[in-house]
């Protein structure tokens, strides 16, 4: 076997093991490799073609011309096309400002939103997985960025194997290991010229800062990719940890917890859970991770996430504020017989749900905490025949289940410690000026399930995707 033979073999075989191991493509998947041209992308391309008999994949190729090179990114797209066309591969082209794409003339943000935009495409049309060319040097390059820029755990596991819909099939190779595949296949490739320039940070890593470490360890981009491993392993561990930590403090109404429990939480596992709050909203740098913490130690402050969404403490709580209330919630009568959904501005949905089974053999498998949300629709309908959805008016009544008493709902707010910004927001079932159901809060005392056979009422608050879900 030559020496070419065994590089081709032994790269082939480390894919492989390697998609095998990560569990990044499935039998009958349809793949596309997003190519650009480059080293990394057409090595990508030529494995996932040699492996798709193995894996029992489909492959295909993408392509997205940004633009912003003029006649040397048109030439990076020829390249493509005929590389696909000689490879008897299907090629999707994708070019800044056609087909109703966005412009990339921002510059490496807006190029990187383009291509994320082009990949989401594929993905509508059809795609099962977009395959991305990052590579351990990569890997390599995006610690020790984030590191310099300030980062915790999350971002020390650097760029994971896969994500949603996305797979990076080389990260077990070095960008040289890279280059030396497409030799040994006699593969040609492009490069871009703006990554021979010392304008973008990354570039002086990838130029200065890996060739000095690999002068003090050749193995220094498998060394800290294996950081990243780690790193990323623990991250999921304090992230099953913050999840539990959330659940545990969660408030009375959606989107709020108590800061009691986040007080006496390790500092590592709140900070996990702050990490956990911010990500939805922005980058969760190490900056804004620190706040957030720093809010919760002192009972109070605010960290400005958005310019229209913030994290306030205060009161014994720590609540999501997603700027002023699009308008008070307009009265609406609710009769879950004709109606299920319920809009309540602000991407949030009241579902109502009607179930016939025995309420013995449904509260078993309901979690406790959403057993409040549950009620006797029977007796319901027969104590309150006419309900409103709305929010609160002066006057209101309230009885907090397992009190036995009855108290007006403004007290029982000042009970609760819920945040003024949010009283007004807060939905509620009402008959009349007798309300029986807060958000966050269940159904009042004296409607929970007897343990006969009936219709449930389930109430839950489902909010659109990427925002918090409540009950």
């Amino acid at each position: 076997m030559t020496e070419e033979e065994k590089t081709l073999h032994g790269i082939r075989d480390r894919v492989l093991a390697f998609c095998r191991q990560a569990g990044l493509l499935a039998p009958g998947q349809q793949v596309a490799a997003a190519v650009s041209g480059g080293a990394d992308s057409m090595a990508l391309l030529r494995l996932l073609l040699d492996l798709a008999g193995p894996l029992g994949i489909r492959v295909s190729a993408c392509h997205v011309n940004h633009r912003l090179r003029g006649a040397a990114a048109d030439a990076d797209e020829a390249f493509v096309r005929a590389q696909c066309a000689g490879l008897g591969v299907p090629l999707r082209v994708f070019r800044a400002g056609e087909e109703s794409l966005p412009s990339a003339a921002g510059g490496e943000a807006e190029a990187r939103a383009l291509r994320y935009a082009c990949f989401a495409r594929l993905h509508q049309e059809g795609i099962d997985r977009v395959a991305t060319a990052h590579t351990v040097s990569d890997q390599a390059e995006t610690l020790l960025f984030r590191l310099a820029r300030g980062t915790g755990l999350h971002g020390a596991g650097g760029i994971r194997p896969a994500r949603d819909f996305y797979v990076r099939p080389l990260l077990c190779l070095t960008r040289l290991q890279v280059e030396s595949y497409c030799r040994a296949c006699r593969q040609t490739w492009v490069t871009d010229e703006t990554n021979l320039e010392d304008g973008y940070a990354r570039n002086r890593l990838r130029h200065d800062a890996l060739p000095a470490l690999r002068q003090a360890n050749a193995a220094a981009e498998e060394n800290l990719a294996r950081f990243c491993e780690k790193a990323a392993r623990a991250d999921a561990y304090f992230a099953r940890a913050a999840r539990e930590l959330l659940d545990r403090a969660a408030a009375a109404w959606p989107g709020a917890w108590d800061l009691g429990p986040l007080r006496q939480a390790d500092p590592l596992i709140l900070e996990a859970a702050a990490h956990a709050l911010v990500a939805p909203h922005r980058d969760p740098e190490a900056l804004y991770i620190r706040l957030v913490c720093e809010a919760v130690a002192r009972g109070a402050g605010a960290v400005q996430l958005r310019p229209d969404v913030r994290l306030r403490a205060g009161q014994g709580c720590l609540w999501l504020e997603e700027g002023p209330p699009a308008g008070p919630l307009q009265p609406a009568a609710f009769c879950p017989e004709k109606q299920s959904r319920y809009p309540l501005g602000g991407g949030k949905t009241l579902s109502a749900q009607l179930v016939r089974e025995t309420f013995q053999e449904k509260t078993q498998v309901v979690h406790k905490k959403d057993l409040k949300n549950v009620a006797d629709y029977a007796r319901i309908t027969m104590l309150h025949p006419a309900l409103t959805l709305r929010t609160r008016l002066p006057g209101d009544t309230y009885r907090p289940a397992g009190r036995g008493i009855a108290k007006s709902l403004r007290k029982w707010m000042n009970e609760q410690a819920i945040p003024p910004s949010e009283r007004d927001r807060l939905p509620l079932l009402a008959d009349g000026s007798e309300v029986i159901w807060v958000c966050g809060a269940g159904f009042a005392d004296g409607l929970a399930p007897q343990g006969a056979d009936g219709l449930a009422l389930h109430l839950e608050i489902l909010a659109r995707k990427g925002e918090q879900r409540g009950r």
